[in-house]
């Protein structure tokens, strides 16, 4: 196995200006720098990253990105999802002759809490499973989340590691009311570069366009998804009042520095 200090995969992190929610939101700046300077910053601690790539249709972003020490490629402003923007960038990497790492973590613009040993384990989750394309990880349930909260993904893991259904219903479901583990899903991706480009070429399938998760288009395909639990994850920003909790957070953290 690769050693601990030695990187052995590529982070690409999908950063896009429009959003319903929260209009410009890689580009807010009210900690003092942009949002995805953020995330980049934490991505690039990680011990597994060796290389961090902003994939992006604004050329703000790509600057933001840049200052903050990353990569920037400008991608298509179709893609329906972050996977597909990330496919663009590793597709034109191979097309240019440049060597890409053997995985690809999808870490998104909007993640500026990212745990980068959440990061190192899910990289090593995949090294670890030679024949399974993808990996994701999950976290420890947080009895303060509403299990019924559809914005909360629930994923079931068998007793091989691999996920066996994603969901925004409250599953495992309790029957009797004696109590069940449930893992709240954490949007990190972990992928083999070619599995990219299979991915993307997939139709969407029924549980997907039900429960709008497109990682259920690779279990319905017949594709396996490693699945690596950790002890706790904080969501990303989606929201006004997201962003908001996280300035204060920030500045919190700066002052007892």
């Amino acid at each position: 196995m690769t050693a601990p200090d030695s990187p052995r995969a590529l982070a690409v992190l999908p950063a896009r200006l429009a959003s319903a929610r929260l209009p410009g939101k890689p580009l807010l700046d009210r900690t003092g720098q942009p949002l995805i300077a953020h995330v980049v910053a934490r991505v690039r601690r990680a011990r597994t990253i060796d290389r961090v790539i902003v994939a992006t249709d604004d050329d703000r972003i790509a600057d933001a990105a840049r200052d903050a020490g990353a990569e920037a490629r400008l991608t298509r402003d179709d893609h329906p999802n972050g996977t597909s923007r990330i496919a663009e960038v590793i597709h034109r990497l191979n097309a240019q002759g440049e060597a890409v790492s053997p995985i690809v973590v999808n870490v998104q613009g909007d993640e500026p809490e990212v745990e980068p040993t959440h990061i190192d384990t899910l990289v090593d989750a995949l090294t670890a499973a030679p024949d399974a394309p993808m990996a994701t990880l999950a976290a420890a349930w947080d009895p303060a989340i509403d299990p019924a909260d559809p914005n909360v993904v629930k994923v079931v893991v068998g007793g091989n590691g691999d996920a066996l259904y994603f969901s925004r219903s409250p599953i495992p479901f309790d029957r009797d009311g004696d109590g069940v583990d449930r893992l709240h899903h954490v949007g990190l991706y972990a992928y083999r570069p070619a599995f990219l480009e299979t991915f993307v070429a997939l139709p969407p399938t029924p549980h997907e366009l039900a429960e709008r998760l497109e990682q259920l288009r690779a279990l319905e395909h017949g594709h396996r998804i490693r699945v690596a639990v950790v002890d706790h994850a904080r969501p990303g920003i989606d929201t006004p009042e997201q962003y908001a909790a996280f300035v204060e957070r920030t500045a919190k953290a700066h002052s007892a520095g």
